[in-house]
């Protein structure tokens, strides 16, 4: 049991129509819809927290949506209050009773939520930001995936480790280069998302995860979706162009597989590949933009790592989706592997691993780097054996998990870099060395 006043930050209400006494025993729900409903529960000290209702509540459901709630114990009067414009932050969760389930509309069961009120409090940054945002700009940085920053880490760390590798031995990366490819894996990574959508309006109104995206909800248009992208490109195309002539025709011919990408998954079961091909392009162009051209038999290795690394994170992902992806006939490695998830996974692990080894034997890597390597081995181990395919919770969180993955290779390459210098010294001192003592020799002779 909670009581209300723990959980008196994550409610959202009208200050004007309340009294500092109400306030105390007033909590809100957000539904994310069409309607913004509020729902107002008066007598409440104590209650118990375990499901919410996340879903699309329009006015013709609020009467079993009242007949739910008056199950809630302790509560004895509430009233709703609908408005399209008003923006809540966050969502309180209720016990509903089993009884009354069967009365409430099937999208919103599907949407029900075991998450406790305690949890809302500890949102990501980025989250955060969304939610605070202004409402005329929130439905464009929910667009770009702001409050889901994983998505640009794995866009970039492919570029960290290319940029990494690609340092003078002893040294560390050049922080300007890093700090532009991260502004563009940012900006790029917004703008596949604004394709992605456009792409799948229709269909994001019809799977569970994707219903409330702002497309797909009606709070963007198509127009508006198609203005925002020019901006969105035009912003990338201004930071490839601080890159050399080799590098930015070099980024600018990876647009064809960011366009089509979203299509890939009417037509084949392997949509992620297409995904790592895109995903990955900056371990080529990391590369070039320091040294200004690839170096293919560094860059070729670690392009297909980070491929095959992709295919492994992104099929988990896809199990989320997979009974909507069966229903509306969409395709994806998750349904290609089905129950072998994990044989296929730990074949692309292993090509990943050797894919890394490979570039790191060509870039006189040191031991920090093998370390790295070691340790990226036993969390993909980890993270496939323990997967539990059928729980979307898990799908998700290990999917997440996969930034580690990223951060682990480039700090072991930037370890294992200014570890040459070191290296490089003794092998200069002992060449010395056998150069001062030859000559000697000779003269004995």
């Amino acid at each position: 049991m909670i009581d209300s006043r723990q959980c008196y930050h994550d409610a959202t209400f009208e200050d004007d129509l309340l009294s500092d006494t109400e306030k105390d025993k007033i909590l809100s729900i957000d539904f994310k819809t069409r309607y913004k409903t509020m729902i107002w529960i008066r007598g409440c000290q104590k209650f118990s927290v375990s499901y919410g209702l996340s879903t699309y509540i329009n006015y013709s459901s609020q009467k079993p949506m009242k007949k739910a709630l008056s199950s809630i114990r302790s509560c004895t009067n509430f009233h709703t209050l609908s408005s399209i414009n008003t923006k809540y932050k966050y969502k309180m969760y209720f016990d509903i009773d089993s009884k009354v389930k069967s009365s409430l509309r099937l999208d919103t069961l599907n949407y029900i939520n075991s998450v406790s009120c305690q949890q809302r409090r500890h949102l990501g940054l980025a989250e955060r930001i969304v939610n605070n945002s202004s409402p005329k700009i929130q439905p464009y940085l929910k667009l770009m995936r702001m409050d889901k920053p994983i998505g640009t880490w794995l866009l970039y760390w492919p570029c960290g480790w290319s940029i990494a590798m690609a340092a003078p031995a002893g040294c560390l990366p050049d922080f300007q280069m890093l700090a532009l490819f991260g502004l563009g894996a940012f900006v790029m990574r917004g703008a596949g998302c604004t394709i992605n959508d456009m792409w799948d309006q229709d269909i994001d109104k019809m799977v569970a995860r994707t219903r409330d995206r702002p497309l797909a909800t009606g709070q963007l248009t198509q127009l508006q979706s198609l203005i925002f992208l020019g901006g969105q490109l035009s912003l990338g195309l201004l930071i490839l162009l601080q890159l050399n002539w080799y590098s930015i025709l070099l980024g600018a011919s990876s647009l064809g597989l960011v366009i089509i990408y979203p299509l890939m998954k009417r037509v084949t079961y392997w949509p992620q590949l297409i995904l790592g091909m895109t995903f990955n392009w900056g371990a080529l162009l990391g590369w070039s933009a320091v040294q200004g051209s690839c170096d293919l038999s560094v860059c070729i290795p670690l392009y297909m790592a980070g491929i095959c690394w992709t295919i492994v994170y992104d099929t988990i992902y896809a199990h989320q989706d997979k009974a909507d992806d069966l229903r509306l006939s969409i395709k994806s490695t998750a349904l290609k592997f089905g129950d072998k998830t994990q044989l296929y996974l730990s074949a692309f692990s292993a090509v990943m691993i050797a894919g890394l080894f490979t570039s790191g034997v060509a870039t006189a890597q040191t031991w920090p780097y093998y370390v790295a390597l070691g340790l990226t081995s036993k969390h993909l181990f980890d993270q496939i054996y323990t997967l539990n395919i059928d729980n979307p919770t898990d799908c998700a969180q290990k999917f997440i998990s996969n930034w580690k993955v990223g951060m682990m290779l480039f700090v072991g390459i930037v370890l294992s870099n200014l570890l040459k210098d070191s290296s490089n010294k003794k092998h200069r001192t002992e060449k010395q060395r056998t150069e001062i003592i030859l000559p000697n020799k000779n003269v004995n002779c």
